[in-house]
């Protein structure tokens, strides 16, 4: 059994999950707060649990707006006891039924949920089959089961991103598909492979300021990979409406601890910027498209030889001439970053890539704005020439980001 349980009440939740684990030991129970979260997707129907408890906190606004939504999971609706003023009310605006706090401790309330379950259950085996829940699989020409198309996000040179609910997960999520002009058995499995690497990266290095990926696989002659969903967007979205100091640097810090764990795996990023760090809602960032990472741990690398990878804006000057990089290039990218963040500019523009290039390896560190002039020999340690003379590894680069904001808290405290 699988439940979602909406409730802001963190000693109700306690009392549920203690209750429900000691009749149900195999039970799974996710607890969301509105008030720490936000409120529910509106594109989500929790197709992947079996029954959606919502607290009478919530109120019947919120249970209106859930159980208006076709095809949403059975809502069991808490009251504040068995006989009060709500219960009919929120049975005819359309909870599966009602349960009073007092009988959350009996009987009736596992009755409620083996109910719920059974119906949950026939609803997805006649959604699964019917011509609407098949097309709902459907993403452009690949038919994916277990996920429900909602609408596509975004459009790339060989594959498009769709938003997606997944019921595996029980979550919304991101679903990248690489389209079918690319049928050609090569370019199929030379996909998959960039997609198995990605995935193989990422689970090994497991850390929480990295994306998660779910899935994996090849259906109707398309390569997809499912990973999460961040609605609030990447860092550039946040950066155009500008950072102030502090948050930057926290962000530049969660960053560098992705990056610790990454080299500490043998993985190289190789294309970090601003496009690749999402944000949580919880405003956390986490780092996405490991599909140009170097491996150092596999026996191949998927990538071919003789090319430069990367966003000029971001490369550090050895990887933007196409020599040998190691984990001090992505030290030289998330040092742009930061200086980006604090400024709203890069430290080197020009009209084409390889002025951007050329001007990485030639020009000299710009001076950041006088109210963070105290960050500058971080700045120019960052971003210096030399490999030799950056930052050796992304811990050494997180100390000195840590001592930065430090720095910075003291100085706004003083004044």
């Amino acid at each position: 059994m699988r439940l979602l349980l909406i409730e802001d009440d963190a000693a109700q939740c306690e009392i549920i999950q203690h209750r429900l684990t000691s009749r149900k030991p195999d039970a799974q129970i996710v607890v969301r707060s509105p008030d720490l979260q936000g409120p529910v997707a509106p594109e989500f129907l929790a197709q992947g649990f079996d029954a959606v408890l919502l607290g009478h906190g919530r109120g019947l606004i919120e249970l209106r707006e859930l159980t208006a939504r076709t095809g949403f999971a059975p809502v069991i609706f808490i009251t504040m006891n068995a006989a009060h003023v709500d219960s009919v009310e929120a049975k005819e605006i359309g909870a599966h039924s009602v349960l009073g706090r007092d009988e959350i401790n009996t009987e009736r309330f596992f009755q409620l949920l083996d109910d719920a379950e059974w119906v949950q259950s026939r609803a997805r085996t006649k959604w699964r089959t019917s011509p609407v829940g098949r097309e709902t699989q459907r993403f452009g020409s690949a038919f994916i089961r277990g996920y429900r198309c909602i609408r596509r996000i975004a459009t790339g040179p060989i594959s498009d991103l769709y938003l997606a609910e997944s019921e595996a997960a029980g979550a919304l999520v991101a679903l990248k598909v690489v389209r079918d002009r690319h049928k050609d058995q090569y370019d199929l499995d030379h996909t998959f492979r960039r997609f198995l690497q990605e995935y193989e990266i990422v689970q090994r290095i497991q850390h929480p300021s990295v994306v998660q990926l779910y899935d994996i696989g090849v259906s109707d002659d398309h390569a997809w990979l499912v990973m999460e969903y961040f609605k609030e967007g990447d860092l550039r979205r946040r950066m155009r409406a500008g950072m102030r100091p502090r948050p930057a640097l926290r962000t530049a810090i969660a960053i560098a601890h992705a990056l610790e764990a990454m080299h500490g795996c043998g993985v190289l990023h190789r294309d970090l910027k601003p496009g690749n760090v999402m944000l949580r809602e919880d405003g956390s960032p986490a780092l996405i498209d490991f599909g140009m990472s170097k491996d150092t741990a596999l026996a191949h690398e998927v990538t071919d030889t003789g090319l430069i990878f990367g966003t000029p804006h971001y490369m550090s000057p050895e990887q933007g001439h196409g020599e040998p990089i190691d984990a001090r290039s992505d030290i030289y990218s998330l040092g742009v970053i930061v200086f980006e963040m604090l400024t709203r500019m890069k430290p080197f523009a020009a009209e084409n890539p390889m002025a951007i290039i050329y001007k990485h390896r030639k020009e000299p560190v710009p001076r950041l704005p006088e109210p963070f002039e105290a960050l500058q020999p971080i700045i120019e340690r960052f971003l210096a020439k030399d490999p030799q003379d950056r930052y050796p590894n992304a811990t050494e680069a997180r100390i000195a980001l840590e001592k930065a904001y430090r720095f910075l808290k003291t100085t706004a405290e003083a004044t």
